[in-house]
């Protein structure tokens, strides 16, 4: 495997192809336009000049020179600690991971001739569902005869979705796909503002 610094990207030669390792900034003198427009460390314009004028200006402050804007004309160049730049990258975007919730799609399947006990206790696994953030996808698979009657594997969904109590909202109402019905419910934010 040999690696390879091209410009922002660091390439890898692997077998008898080159691939990409990660797309980064170019730094100091590996930024080789013309001209670029300069910022510098505390934010302000300091104009356009040439690469070499904005390298010696980063060099005297002691800092890296990063090709923050390259699409632009002409490129906008930063003086920053490059360091610490992509230590707070890093940082920002571990906290907007962590920030993250993952909301996960919960099944539950009835039958068209489930009893009101079962029900009741599919309607609670269900509300501890919505309570901890998920959706639900409620189905009713239909088996022979129950083909020709559809319209009651919907009536036991709308009775299935008036047991959760307004604690749901309906995403998609009860629709027969092949030979499913299948209903969507999301948490009722509403509901649990109220408590």
């Amino acid at each position: 495997m040999r690696v390879v610094f091209c410009g922002p990207l660091i390439l890898y030669f692997y077998k008898g192809r080159y691939k990409v390792i990660k797309d980064q900034h170019q730094i100091n003198e590996a930024i080789r336009d013309k001209e670029v427009r300069l910022i510098g460390q505390d934010g302000e314009q300091l104009g356009i000049m040439s690469a070499a004028e904005a390298q010696r200006a980063a060099d005297d402050a002691g800092l890296d020179l990063v090709k923050i804007s390259p699409n632009a004309q002409p490129p906008v160049c930063k003086i920053m600690d490059y360091g610490k730049f992509k230590f707070e990258t890093l940082k920002k975007e571990k906290e907007a991971k962590k920030n993250q919730k993952v909301i996960e799609v919960k099944e539950i399947q009835l039958s068209m001739t489930i009893d009101v006990g079962d029900l009741n206790v599919k309607a609670k696994q269900a509300q501890k569902f919505l309570a901890s953030g998920n959706k639900i996808k409620v189905s009713i698979k239909l088996r022979g005869r129950q083909n020709a009657h559809s319209d009651l594997g919907v009536d036991v969904m709308f009775k299935f979705f008036d047991l959760l109590e307004g604690k749901a909202i309906m995403d998609k109402k009860p629709n027969l796909e092949g030979r499913m019905i299948t209903m969507m419910l999301s948490p009722n934010k509403s509901a649990e503002g109220k408590k």
